[in-house]
């Protein structure tokens, strides 16, 4: 194994698969089945859901509501994410822990950074819900910042696309594909690979990202096992 601990950072809209909005428990169940072939390979994980399928919170600032309600709707999403991952997760046999930063003492723990390593370490895959429980910060934000918090070896942000292109591949057939890339360099080129907090924390923390598809099965593992997949930032 290349990583021993790592935080997997999916879009809230990557759940929808082929619809135009919500859970599609057929994806949820793949994203299941690749984070459990890793698991058992003994890495640890933790898991950063964004809530862009359910509720967007930038989206809806423009259509005129309080952009900190909106965020906070948005937090509340990515709540209802993560439960429907962690259900599929545990109908694999994996040992879950939902720890959020609003708390819910119904549903999950409150995110705590000591309790959450021990989760780790103890081999159940924590999954971190409501971001970073402030407005304005992304989800890409709690995912860089939870990563640098339980001293994760990458961030490994999944997408639809198999890295980081020059322009928009699904737009422009000529992008060409980076294999690896400098932090330094994504500034310079205006490349969108997180918005520049979350970027801006991983770059001060040295910590690598590594975007890749996600929705082709194996991928998770060939990258858990050192192989090249995506783009690595570093």
């Amino acid at each position: 194994m290349k990583y021993k601990r790592i935080l997997l950072k999916l879009s809230g809209e990557s759940l929808m698969g082929d619809q135009s909005y919500g859970i599609d428990i057929n994806r949820v169940s793949q994203y299941a089945n690749d984070i459990k072939e890793i698991h058992d390979q003994g890495l640890e994980i933790a898991i950063v859901i964004g809530g862009g399928n359910i509720y967007g919170g930038l989206s809806a600032e423009k259509s005129g509501m309080d952009r900190v309600q909106a965020d906070y709707m948005g937090m509340l999403a990515t709540v209802i994410n993560s439960m429907a991952l962690q259900d599929a997760l545990e109908k694999v046999g994996k040992k879950t822990r939902l720890l959020t930063a609003i708390k819910m003492e119904q549903i999950c723990e409150p995110f705590i950074r000591r309790r959450a390593v021990r989760h780790l370490e103890k081999g159940r895959i924590v999954i971190f819900g409501a971001g970073t429980g402030n407005p304005y910060f992304t989800t890409d934000t709690a995912a860089s910042l939870r990563a640098i918090e339980i001293n994760a070896d990458a961030v490994l942000k999944g997408t639809r696309v198999d890295g980081i292109y020059t322009a928009d591949p699904e737009k422009d057939p000529s992008a060409t594909k980076f294999e690896e890339i400098s932090f330094t360099e994504v500034y310079e080129k205006g490349l969108n690979v997180m918005d520049m907090t979350a970027f801006t924390l991983c770059q001060e923390n040295k910590l690598p990202i590594i975007v890749f598809d996600m929705n082709k099965p194996g991928n998770l593992l060939k990258l858990a096992n050192g192989e090249h997949v995506g783009t690595v930032v570093k």
